[in-house]
Order: C-alpha cells, then structure tokens, then sequence
C-alpha cells in the first residue's frame, strides 16, 4: 500500500513538474525581435526572431528560422538544388543578445498585445517544431523564412484577425528593387543577385509580401491593428542601436567599374582588329567560353533547381548557353555559313534584352552595361568581318 502511495506521488510530482515547466505564468510576454542588416551579404537583409519571457519560470528564450543545417548530407548540392531543409533555432536572449551587439547590428524589440491563452499557443508551437523531428524544413527566400514565419504564427495564432495597415509613404516596391534597398545597385552582391535571380523577382510585391524581409515585419507590426481596432504591439523598444563606423565603398572594384575596364579591353581589340582587318581569335574563344557556361549555369538554375526566384531569367539573352559549343567554329580557317546566322541572332538577343530591360520585363545588372555594349560591337565586327572573308 505504501509502496503505491509512494509510485503515485512520484508520478504526479513529476506529471506536475513537467506541466508547470511548459505552462507560462499569466506575466510572461511574447515579443518579436528583429535584427539590422550585416556587413557580409548573407547579413544584409537582417533577422527576425520569437522573444519568449516569464521570469516566474526562468524563460528567456528566443526562436528563430533559417539556421544552416550543416550536418546534411550533401549539403551544398542540396543549397544549390534549393532542396536544404534549414532548421528553427532556439537560443538563450543573453546570449543572443550578446552576439548580435558584438557583431554591431541594432536590436529592436516589439511586445505583442495577445491573450494568456494566445501568448501559451505561441510558445507550444514554437515548443514542438523545436522537437528534432519537427525542426526541418524546405526554405524559400522570399516566401518562407525568417521574416515569413513570424508572421505566418502571429497571423494563425490570432486566427486571421490582424489587419496589416500601411505605413504613411510607404511606396510599394517589386522584389528586386527592395532587394537592391539592402544590397545596393553597384555591388557584387546585387551583381550576383540579378544574374542568378529571373524576371519572377520583377513584379511588384503586395503589402503582405514585403514582410520576406525583417525590417518590414518591424514596420508592418508596428502600425498592425486587430478587428476591434487595438494595436498589435503592446510596447516598442531598441535593445542595441548599431554605433556609426566607417565603412566607404571602392568604386575602383565595383562591378561597374570592373566590367566597365573589361568592355573597354574589348572595344580597343575591336577597333584594333577592325583597322588590322584582323581578328583576335583568343578573345572570341574567352567570349564565347565565359558567356556560354554562364547560360549554362543560369540555365540550370532556371530548370533543375526548386528556387523558385531562378525561373523567367532573361540574363540568357546575353549569356548564350549555346555559345559553348560553337567554339569549334571559332578555330576553323573557314567558318560555315549557318555561324554568320548565328552571330547576327546574337545581336537580335541583345537588343531583345534592351527592350525587356526598357519594358520592365527584367531589371538587369547595372555593372553589365559596358559589357553588353562590347559584346553588341563585338558580334557586329565578327558579322561583317566573316562577310568579307
């Protein structure tokens, strides 16, 4: 009998312990925190994050998605495939706290307005995807990741009742254009971006899908009111505001101004050539070699990837996956006749990609115009130079 008595007491003692454990106390407050941008590319579009707080609990913890899940295999085909599952961290606030200050980016914390019974649901959902076999998922930048999510629970935890109002001047702005807020027109990063990333990114986003990027959820959050016309934000605060530093861009290595030195090596061999009556064999082949196995690569992203940003790239109009293969011609004492075609559709496509570019079809890459412009006075010399052979 004592020895039941002993079994029971022991089994609601735990029972209990583990209930109060995962049950927040009626002054815990659930707050989302949102990070400035980095120095480094992966960084310059900031971070959002869950803030859960009950002192009577000893709970100060933050969740976040889109960490790295090295561990995968394959890792960086997957990346590549876009088919890596990203992970939903969970991390001390000090800690947390104390690395984003290190790292000098500001931190800004919004206190959500919710229910007992609201600020429990959000804590047991985060709870159980932090669970190992919840932890993965398939992220998309634009559409699911660190931003999306915060709003996604809040949205579901208030059962659709939240009414995100727009900000007085906010002017509604496409994919690229907020991308190139972050990242600058003249950088590498946004170089990259606008090559990899396809005419899909060029349409205007609505006022829910400006909330893929951190500093908008801030902002949207901030002036987001329920059906009854109370303020989702209970209070607003920054943590850590970003100290002034000294950092100045080298236009000398920008792509602008690298390219720019790279058409302009073209245009003086093509008006070297074209006083000589003379060509220059191995720049075609560099030409041709490097054009090629980007459309190759920008191909490949287009249509054997699950990114869903790659598809509609018009970048194909000046890198020519094809290009590749006709280096073959290029080496022949005398080319066929169907390469005189092919080099004046070389020219067609270039003047294809200035009308999408004037259309709006797709913004390219500021740092290309010089180049496009050699490749144009390029093709047109091979064109009438094989003409007169």
């Amino acid at each position: 009998m004592k020895l039941r008595l002993l079994l029971f007491v022991f089994f609601f003692t735990a029972y209990t312990s583990v209930a109060q454990q995962f049950q927040l106390s009626p002054e815990a407050e659930v707050s989302v925190i949102t990070i400035g941008p980095g120095t480094l590319l992966n960084d310059a579009f900031g971070h959002n994050g869950f803030r859960i707080k009950d002192k009577s609990r000893g709970i100060d913890a933050v969740y976040g998605y889109g960490a790295y899940d090295f561990k995968a295999p394959n890792f960086y085909l997957k990346f590549a495939q876009g088919k890596l599952n990203y992970l939903i961290s969970r991390h001390n606030f000090t800690d947390f706290y104390n690395s984003y200050k290190s790292s000098n980016r500001t931190i800004k914390e919004q206190v959500l307005n919710l229910s007992a019974t609201e600020r429990q649901e959000i804590f047991n959902y985060l709870e159980n995807n932090y669970k190992p076999e919840n932890r993965r998922y398939l992220y998309d930048f634009f559409y699911d990741n660190c931003a999306t999510r915060i709003r996604d629970v809040t949205t579901k935890t208030k059962d659709g009742k939240i009414i995100f109002n727009v900000p007085e001047g906010l002017e509604p702005e496409t994919f690229r254009t907020l991308i190139h807020d972050h990242v600058g027109l003249n950088t590498w990063g946004s170089f990259g971006i606008d090559i990899a990333l396809g005419s899909v990114i060029d349409r205007q986003a609505s006022v829910y899908e400006h909330m893929f990027l951190p500093e908008y959820i801030h902002t949207f959050f901030e002036d987001a009111t329920f059906n009854d016309g109370n303020n989702l934000v209970k209070t607003s605060a920054t943590l850590y505001e970003k100290k002034a530093t000294n950092s100045s861009s080298n236009f000398l290595f920008s792509p602008l101004m690298v390219m720019g030195l790279i058409g302009a090596i073209i245009l003086y061999i093509t008006y070297k050539d074209h006083k000589n009556n003379t060509r220059s064999t191995w720049l075609d082949l560099a030409i041709f070699s490097i054009t090629g196995l980007i459309g190759i690569f920008v191909l490949l992203l287009w249509t054997a990837t699950d990114h869903s940003a790659t598809a509609q790239n018009y970048n194909l109009l000046w890198a020519f996956p094809l290009n590749i293969f006709m280096i073959g011609q290029l080496l022949r004492p005398q080319i066929k006749n169907w390469f005189k075609g092919y080099l004046k559709l070389l020219v067609i496509l270039l003047t294809l990609l200035t009308l999408h570019w004037l259309i709006g079809i797709q913004v390219f890459a500021i740092g290309l115009i010089p180049l496009l412009l050699a490749l144009l006075l390029r093709y047109i010399f091979l064109v009438r130079f094989f003409n007169q052979k």
